[in-house]
């Protein structure tokens, strides 16, 4: 959304104007993909290509109650108390220390049962688990809450095997098996989903058929899912991939498919019950699990970052991160600006649309939602960008996940119960405390 004047009211005050009717224009100044309003004296040195090694990155400037004390990318993060908060008294704390890396299940047992921790987010674990350290440990809780996004599998209509001056899964080309939509029907039809969320999430999730799930005036009415290997089994053989013992083959090639996600007990349970209603069907799966702090990572030299996609299937939770999700969520499927669009080398992966999706049919879904203002249309805009993926199986969502947090009996002023899915847990840090 172009911003095509700003004028400084007052000291406080500055209006925008924007070129176009902006329904998002909050999603611009949001915490997901939109942006935000930066210091440009810490920044106008480092606009284009240096924007990605800005020193505002590892050091950046806010108004909240802490600020950067020191930073260890994919490790910790350190912050001391903003002298100059605007709130007399607050916060609490001297310093507060974010760790990251590790794995859920530790997380959630520093937390509930060790208090080795004080509060642990996002937590991939299975209920029963949760459960039972709840049960055995009396350090801290557990909470579940509204939340915006699903565990889904993302399909690669590149190729991940063709390489193109040293990189894989270039857009220019075209992925062998699942550019056929009957292939790529097969495989969702494949997916469990009742079973993943049954036996995994428990009350931290249901099985859901759409990649948009939140909020619940633009969740569609108008998809479902099933799991039926016999269907599935007719779309392959309608598709040519005919069973020849174990495993399908057309001219010759094999059915064989690479599957890739982050180490988690959750994720590692969900790719094996995936794997076998798949290998059922008669495809050949490999499983890949990568450290979080790799998969999620943005290092364009890495090959084994979600955003690089070197596989055929790639699972991770995603959704909206503002309640008009056009310019955040959305937009990670649009394909109108393909060089920046579509991960690539030439954008060093930087381009949010990871399965290098390509669809006009979206893309005007998409364009209208940045500019309607009438909220019956919108309904209908956002209906149809999210059937648009589910019906050409660009991923196969499988369970909308609750927000599940833990934290120490002892930790005060965290408001869970009013806390909005489209707010961040911490936004409120300056009123958290320790009951003495």
């Amino acid at each position: 959304i172009p911003v095509i004047a700003v004028e400084v009211i007052d000291e406080h005050t500055v209006t925008l104007q924007f070129a176009n009717p902006a329904p998002a224009w909050f999603g611009v100044f949001s915490t997901g993909f939109g942006g935000q309003v930066l210091p440009k004296h810490l920044l106008e040195g480092s606009m284009g290509s240096d924007a990605r090694s800005a020193e505002f990155n590892l050091n950046p400037v806010g108004t909240g109650p802490y600020k950067v004390a020191e930073f260890r990318p994919g490790d910790v993060i350190l912050f001391e108390v903003n002298e100059t908060y605007r709130e007399e008294d607050k916060p609490y704390f001297n310093q507060v220390e974010f760790k990251g890396g590790g794995d859920a299940v530790s997380a959630a047992r520093a937390a509930v049962q060790t208090g080795e921790t004080d509060w642990a987010w996002n937590l991939q674990v299975e209920s029963t688990v949760l459960t039972q350290m709840e049960e055995d440990g009396d350090t801290g809780v557990v909470l579940y809450s509204d939340g915006t996004s699903a565990e889904q599998i993302y399909v690669q209509f590149a190729d991940p095997r063709q390489e193109i001056d040293g990189a894989r899964s270039e857009p220019s080309t075209q992925h062998p098996i699942l550019s056929d939509i009957r292939v790529r029907q097969a495989f969702a039809m494949a997916a469990d989903r009742d079973t993943i969320a049954e036996q995994f999430y428990g009350d931290g999730g249901i099985p859901t058929p759409n990649t948009l799930n939140a909020p619940p005036a633009f969740v569609s009415p108008n998809t479902t899912y099933e799991f039926n290997l016999e269907k599935a089994g007719a779309l392959l053989d309608e598709a040519g991939w005919v069973l020849d013992g174990d495993v399908r083959k057309k001219d010759g090639d094999e059915l064989s498919i690479l599957y890739q996600t982050s180490i988690n007990p959750v994720r590692q349970k969900t790719q094996e019950v995936v794997k076998q209603s798949w290998e059922q069907l008669g495809a050949k799966v490999e499983l890949k699990s990568i450290d979080a702090g790799v998969y999620f990572s943005s290092d364009a030299g890495n090959p084994d970052t979600a955003s690089h996609f070197y596989a055929d299937f790639e699972m991770f939770t995603n959704g909206p991160t503002v309640p008009y999700p056009v310019l955040d969520y959305m937009a990670s499927f649009k394909s109108d600006d393909p060089d920046s669009d579509l991960a690539q080398q030439a954008n060093e992966w930087s381009g949010t649309n990871y399965g290098r999706w390509v669809s006009e049919e979206y893309n005007e879904f998409w364009t209208q939602a940045l500019v309607e203002l009438d909220p019956d249309v919108q309904v209908e805009l956002f209906y149809g960008m999210n059937d648009t993926i589910v019906n050409d199986v660009a991923v196969i969502p499988l369970v909308f996940r609750k927000a599940v947090i833990a934290h120490s009996n002892r930790l005060r002023g965290f408001d869970s119960q009013g806390n909005s899915p489209w707010t961040p847990d911490v936004r409120n840090i300056a009123d958290w405390y320790f009951e003495e």
